[in-house]
């Protein structure tokens, strides 16, 4: 699976960092494409000169290179690469990455990365317990990065416990199985919308809602990395999001989202309405910006089209149809009503009543119900983590 993936594998200042060479083996006899790169402290114990033989590729350490001046660009390594593995990673190195200090080119890739990251950590046992490191561990683990954890045995300072960085062979195995899952969706077209419209009432006003689109967005990006081709259906947010297997159009309407989703779904096997669209759009709109009167202002409002019902209707049997239902009360009875008239294949339901749920957060609690009637809870989740369980369940249907 790791066959033509490209790998960044980034070394901090560890007496692991012998197991480094070996990882790097390992890496290209899978075939992949290795670039690494050292925190200074690194090459006290491992030289650039071993692992760049090993990796086939010049070792990175600084911003630039002093003999030329060349720039060591962390954002196109953050671009190029398919993973980033950071082994062995220090007690030091989980901090900086968990409470964003960037002062070295290691870590400034890590925050530049649009890869998933793997993080195999190795310290003494005290360090490894210390509340502060399971601390940065969970942060960590929040963000979406992987921990592959420590195994347990003779440590450098010649005590038994917890902290030895995980084998190079078991290292290759995770990301040989991680790569297995997540291209479950290869061959795989996905129609995704995100975000709010924006309905105007004059060239500076609108009626619009709350929703910032980082749902859509984590499960556009997840349903990428597991290998199928994405058309991601914008409305207006200020997210940024890279990978290759991403389309983007941005619309602002729910006009524009209608006609941009109509056109795309024949096209998709899976389609996932994730949007927050408006469901009224004023009659008329002003040309110039409407002043203060003396008089109450009334703005009629008209339905806009739905697009779930639209796409619901025309949907063929082997194309999958995924809802959103967002709501105040009576949250389920009205989820089900939702998934029944739009012919929805499954129905993402979660409530404004739950606390940091919902619109801007960046957690969200949801219940999964399909067109059986079979109904799965989660608990209060990432939504990267959210992301990964609807798609779960996707592909369970498919």
């Amino acid at each position: 699976m790791l066959r033509g993936k490209n790998i960044i594998l980034g070394i901090t200042g560890s007496i692991a960092a012998y197991k480094s060479a070996m990882l790097t083996r390992l890496l290209v006899k899978e075939g992949a494409n290795v670039k690494i790169v050292m925190t200074p402290l690194a090459k006290e114990f491992i030289t650039p000169l071993t692992l760049a033989t090993l990796a086939k590729n010049p070792i990175l350490v600084d911003f630039f290179d002093p003999t030329n001046g060349n720039w060591n660009s962390h954002v196109n390594l953050g671009l190029w690469a398919d993973a980033y593995v950071i082994a062995p990673a220090t007690a030091n190195t989980l901090g900086k990455m968990a409470n964003g200090i960037a002062d070295n080119l290691l870590m400034t890739t890590y925050f530049s990365a649009k890869c998933p990251v793997f993080v195999a950590p190795a310290m003494d046992l005290d360090m490894f317990q210390h509340p502060a490191t399971q601390k940065n561990i969970s942060t960590l683990l929040s963000y979406g990065n992987h921990i592959i954890d420590a195994g347990t045995g003779e440590l450098a300072s010649g005590l038994e416990g917890k902290g030895r960085m995980a084998e190079p062979e078991d290292i290759v195995s995770y990301l040989n199985s991680y790569f297995s899952e997540t291209a479950s969706l290869t061959g795989k077209k996905v129609l995704i919308t995100a975000g709010p419209t924006y309905e105007k009432i004059d060239p500076v006003r609108f009626i619009g809602n709350y929703s910032s689109g980082k749902m859509g967005f984590a499960l556009a990006q997840t349903c990428a990395e597991r290998g199928a081709k994405v058309t991601l259906i914008a409305g207006p947010v200020s997210l940024t999001i890279s990978h290759p297997n991403i389309e983007r159009i941005d619309v602002e309407s729910a006009e524009e989202m209608y006609q941009a989703a109509s056109t795309h779904f024949a096209n998709n096997d899976i389609a996932i309405l994730c949007a927050a669209v408006a469901d009224f759009t004023p009659e008329t709109k002003a040309d110039q910006k409407l002043k203060r009167g003396k008089d109450d202002l009334v703005l009629n409002l008209k339905p806009t089209r739905d697009i779930a019902a639209s796409l619901g209707t025309v949907k063929r049997d082997n194309q999958l149809l995924v809802g959103f239902a967002l709501e105040t009360n009576n949250e389920e009875e009205n989820a089900l009503s939702k998934l029944k008239r739009k012919n929805f294949d499954m129905i993402v339901l979660n409530s404004l009543r739950t606390p940091q749920a919902g619109f801007q957060y960046n957690t969200n609690q949801i219940t999964i119900i399909d067109k059986n009637g079979d109904k799965t809870e989660y608990s209060l989740k990432d939504k990267k983590e959210v992301a990964n369980d609807i798609v779960n369940v996707i592909e369970q249907k498919l």
